[in-house]
């Protein structure tokens, strides 16, 4: 009997170990962690289809399937653009992509960007500076999240419906619309009237001649079809700072980034900062040339440049937006100390820009 009930024990045991091998062989080693992304454009967006798609493929891979993203464009979660990078701070999603200036006062240190005429055009030069300005002199307003990329929209560009602007007296009485308070401001002393809205909202409101033209970086132009609604487009030359960028940045929850697993971080942070910055950077890049190029080949479009007179002009009328800037101390920042800073990291990263404005 002894020997029956031992038998029936070990086999048992074995039955059990037999089990819990097979259970252990159809399960994962571990479930992977998908992060929620949320950002404000439609999904066939330059950011979503060049950069966050393609950044999650390989972070999928660099993580060995750890990471997956799941991605909700144009505010699918509810909320307004300005509202994102505090749905990321509470967890509403676990990374935003966003413009820093849709909040406006949230990022205080980091209007020092928007500045009027200090960054050059393009994506990869001014996001390289943005970058460095975000983890240098901005860190402070980024503390309750982990950063993992901050860029540059490649600036501004006044896109017109009928009056070509070719110095600054042209700007007078035309309704244009920015993107940002600090744009806002340059806008209303260059001499026109600034009106805030999205950039889904551009094409829409021109037509109905609500505003006279836009001031937008080329990128945008074709997914907002500001190309059907505006005949004149001017810009700088290479060697003249823009008038002013809309700063954009990935933004992760911070608790969300500390739950993943060493390595799981450790591939997020190889893909991301100054990689993902550049990598937005080269996709605003190649996104400007083409919507450049399409409107500069199309007779019913003019493509102005301003001469070096014009962007003086413009750069002098702006100079009382950047002194108000300095001279607030609210917060205890020291806005001048910032602007300074920002003025030689400019002359270091982008020695060929002649013309730009230097805040002391």
């Amino acid at each position: 009997m002894r020997h029956s009930f031992a038998f029936r024990r070990t086999a048992r045991a074995a039955l059990g170990l037999s089990a819990l091998t097979l259970l252990t062989a159809v399960l994962p080693a571990q479930a992977a962690t998908t992060l929620r992304i949320m950002h404000f454009l439609p999904a066939m967006s330059n950011a979503q289809q060049q950069v966050i798609e393609p950044w999650c493929e390989e972070l999928e891979t660099r993580s060995e399937g750890e990471l997956k993203c799941q991605i909700y464009p144009s505010m699918q979660l509810g909320g307004t653009p300005a509202q994102l990078a505090d749905s990321v701070r509470n967890g509403v999603v676990d990374i935003g992509w966003t413009a820093l200036g849709y909040s406006a006062g949230r990022f205080p240190r980091s209007e020092a960007l928007e500045l009027p005429f200090m960054l050059p055009a393009g994506g990869v030069d001014a996001s390289r500076i943005a970058w460095r300005f975000s983890q240098e002199q901005a860190a402070d307003d980024f503390r309750e999240f982990k950063v993992l990329a901050v860029h540059s929209d490649g600036g501004s560009v006044f896109h017109t419906r009928e009056t070509p602007i070719s110095t600054l007296e042209d700007m007078n009485g035309l309704r244009l619309r920015a993107s940002t308070r600090m744009a806002s401001q340059i806008v209303d002393e260059l001499g026109a009237s600034a009106v805030s809205m999205p950039p889904a909202q551009i094409a829409d409101t021109l037509a109905k001649g609500v505003i006279d033209g836009a001031s937008a970086s080329w990128e945008v132009v074709p997914p907002t079809k500001l190309n059907e609604v505006t005949f004149y487009h001017t810009d700088t030359a290479n060697d003249q700072a823009t008038p002013t960028v809309t700063v954009l940045a990935m933004l992760m929850n911070q608790r969300s980034y500390d739950r993943l697993p060493e390595a799981a971080r450790q591939a997020l942070d190889e893909l991301s900062g100054e990689v993902l910055s550049e990598r937005f950077g080269r996709a605003w890049d190649e996104a400007i040339a083409r919507a450049r190029d399409d409107v500069a080949s199309d007779d019913a479009h003019t493509v102005i440049t301003l001469d070096d007179e014009a962007w003086q002009a413009m750069e002098e009328a702006t100079q009382g937006v950047a002194a108000q800037w300095m001279a607030d101390q609210q917060g205890g920042i020291d806005r001048q100390a910032l602007a300074a800073s920002l003025t030689a990291l400019v002359e270091e990263e982008a020695p060929t820009l002649e013309h730009r404005a230097s805040h002391q």
